[in-house]
């Protein structure tokens, strides 16, 4: 009875819950508040927060993943395998952030042999077929290590890696000592199955990606676990800037290219909070991916993530979307310091009209120019201006339409929950989250002061004066960081109209980030 009591509470998922699950839905709730209560950017936040919510959830047929072929991260030499033909992989409904190699697990260089030896031998006691069956340990969310395997070359990049470089480490694992490298890798169980076939043997020369193992299991993966392929394949944030670029009118900046200044100034919020992140030790492409957060770019920030800096998609993701949602309570403070009440009072000539011809030519133009410059975003530029050509031809309306409303709407539900669903409790609490959430508003700030003083110094040379306010618009918070720029010039004076000016910079904020978020991938995407 007491067993049948122990198994159905296994099942049920309540030995699951832990402190780091209770704390996320705790974020969840901050999350939902700001975006029902307060309205700020319901479509993206309730998306976001209830994708998070079903990943601190035990779940079942919604993130698992299938069985299958496990393959080798790296390049290098098999040193041990743990499993045969014919045993039994297991992987808990729940696991939690994975080492991927040895030198995750040393906090620091003086206790890291405790630090490994500790590890191994809670994977040891979870694992084994007494652990198997102890349902709290099953909880603890550690799958079986199938194989290790030690790298032919490694580049270190974090400070703990450097320090512990060729160090070596004497342990004991399923009664069999082992001697290990600090940057062995390792591959863990991905569902729980049946071993059908072990292609490698200790010792054996491996290339990355090659299969070492086949589990197989009837089930399938989880439902997000084929929608976030449109993440990680890269297609959701090219098929939003289809929709963005449907939605927009880039009439604003075309009738007044000198915008393209403030959008290019802001991003100046990017590369100063690059080399804050660099100081605070992350890695080059990791500061990278903190950094577009300042171009106010959600998509974008997605795209750069993927492909740099993975394992920080969702705190990145989280902050940018967050803070575009705040950006009416960000942006005026600084925008207000930055300015005084004359400045904020100058009245701008209405824009000429812009012809259809014009408008089209832009958007060809833009996209060779900008793709021939930088190859690497074709995807996100030219997505943005097919959008923006469908609008403006006046030929597809029934596409144009579709971009607009079910298309973007439809990606946006899936982006949004496929951001949410990485935020598990265990990734997410961690310090270099609270790191990159307050990078992300120094990001933000930097860039809303820049577009500002971009505009004060052309001042200095323009007949026809510039409020300085539009400058804040060169982030690319599309038409959020705009209406901002009105409201804010609204009430220093209420005749004073700069949405449409301000839309200018905000649409040359879309292509700079870009732009920018291209050049980072071309110099340290490997």
């Amino acid at each position: 009875m007491l067993n049948s009591l122990i198994e159905l509470a296994y099942e049920s998922g309540f030995c699951y819950v832990d402190w780091r699950m209770i704390v996320m839905w705790c974020v969840v709730a901050v999350l939902m508040y700001l975006a029902v209560f307060r309205q700020y950017e319901p479509l993206l936040l309730v998306p976001i927060a209830f994708g998070a919510l079903l990943a601190n959830l035990p779940t079942e047929g919604v993130l698992n993943k299938p069985a299958g072929y496990l393959i080798s991260p790296v390049e290098g030499v098999v040193k041990v395998v743990t499993v045969k033909e014919g045993d039994t992989a297991f992987a808990p409904r729940m696991i939690k952030q994975l080492p991927t190699k040895l030198s995750d697990i040393a906090k620091s260089k003086e206790t890291a042999t405790e630090d490994i030896k500790a590890f191994f031998k809670m994977v040891e006691d979870v694992t084994s077929k007494e652990g198997r069956k102890d349902v709290f340990k099953k909880a603890k969310g550690i799958p079986d290590l199938i194989a290790i395997v030690s790298p032919t070359q490694y580049e270190p990049k974090k400070k703990i890696e450097k320090e512990l470089k060729g160090s070596k480490f004497l342990i004991t694992f399923n009664g069999k000592p082992l001697e290990l490298n600090a940057e062995d890798h390792f591959v863990w169980t991905q569902a729980t199955g049946n071993v059908a076939t072990t292609l490698i043997s200790e010792g054996q020369k491996v290339d990355t990606g090659e299969k070492l193992v086949d589990v197989y299991s009837a089930r399938t993966g989880g439902l997000y676990h084929y929608i976030q392929f449109g993440v990680l394949l890269e297609l959701f944030p090219p098929l939003i800037f289809l929709g963005v670029g449907a939605l927009t009118d880039f009439g604003p900046l075309i009738a007044n290219p000198k915008m393209l200044l403030l959008g290019g100034a802001a991003q100046f919020g990017v590369f100063a909070t690059f080399m804050g992140a660099l100081c605070l030790g992350f890695t080059s492409p990791e500061a990278a991916s903190i950094g577009i957060i300042g171009g106010a770019d959600g998509p974008t920030s997605i795209f750069i993530s993927n492909k740099l800096a993975p394992h920080l998609l969702a705190p990145i993701a989280v902050a940018a979307y967050s803070y575009m949602a705040l950006v009416p309570i960000i942006q005026p403070p600084i925008m207000r310091f930055f300015t005084t009440e004359a400045e904020r009072k100058i009245k701008m000539k209405s824009l000429r009209k812009v012809s259809r011809l014009e408008k089209l030519i832009f958007a060809l133009v833009v996209t060779i120019a900008c793709i021939l410059l930088v190859p690497d975003v074709s995807a996100l530029i030219g997505m943005l201006m097919l959008g923006n050509f469908l609008k403006e031809s006046g030929v597809c309306e029934r596409l144009s339409k579709a971009a607009q409303n079910e298309l973007i709407n439809v990606v946006t539900i899936f982006l949004g929950t496929s951001v949410g669903i990485t935020m598990t409790g265990d990734r997410f609490i961690r310090a270099e989250t609270l790191y990159i959430l307050a990078l992300g508003v120094v990001a933000f700030s930097f860039s809303t002061a820049a577009g500002i003083w971009m505009a004060k110094t052309m001042n200095l040379f323009l007949k026809e004066k510039i409020n300085p306010l539009i400058g804040s618009a060169g982030v690319s918070a599309v038409p959020m960081a705009a209406r901002v720029s009105q409201v804010e010039g609204a009430k220093a004076d209420p005749s004073n109209f700069l949405l449409m000016h301000a839309m200018g910079p905000n649409v040359a904020g879309v292509i700079g980030t870009a732009l920018v978020a291209g050049f980072f991938i071309a110099t340290l995407a490997h």
